[in-house]
């Protein structure tokens, strides 16, 4: 996995309380970051899996909001995780990304509070590049 870049992205906009227009306050994505950063010092992955923040990631009624990403492999979109209750879960599920060639997470192996509120699941781009590429120039 040493050569494929991951990332953890998350929405920093989710659970915002808005006032005449203005966010007020920090939001809950924001505070999600916070603790994802804080356990992430002593992470095993830390240096290879960096955690973004991201303005808004347009899940705004499914919030809190993150995705693993990679080269070469599925990306996943979770929403509805609970700011106080999720960081963990989300560090040992980035854990699990990481170790699987495809990232495929099976619901059965993921921590309890991933297997709810997966929202996509995409297939890697070059999968699909390779297979139209094919399609347009058939070998002779």
């Amino acid at each position: 996995m040493k050569d494929i870049q991951h990332i953890l992205f998350v929405c920093t906009t989710c659970a915002s309380v808005w006032l005449d227009g203005k966010r007020v306050g920090s939001s809950g994505g924001e505070q999600l970051l916070q603790q994802l950063q804080e356990l992430a010092i002593s992470w095993e992955l830390r240096w290879v899996f960096p955690i973004q923040g991201v303005e808004c990631m347009s899940a705004c009624n499914r919030s809190c909001v993150i995705a693993f990403a990679a080269s070469e492999k599925l990306t996943y979109l979770f929403g509805d995780l609970p700011v106080e209750e999720s960081a963990s879960a989300i560090l040992e599920c980035a854990s699990q990304y990481y170790t699987k060639c495809d990232g495929s997470l099976p619901w059965s192996e993921r921590p309890e509070a991933l297997k709810k509120g997966i929202l996509a699941k995409i297939p890697p781009l070059n999968k699909w590049a390779k297979l139209n590429i094919a399609k347009e120039h058939p070998s002779s």
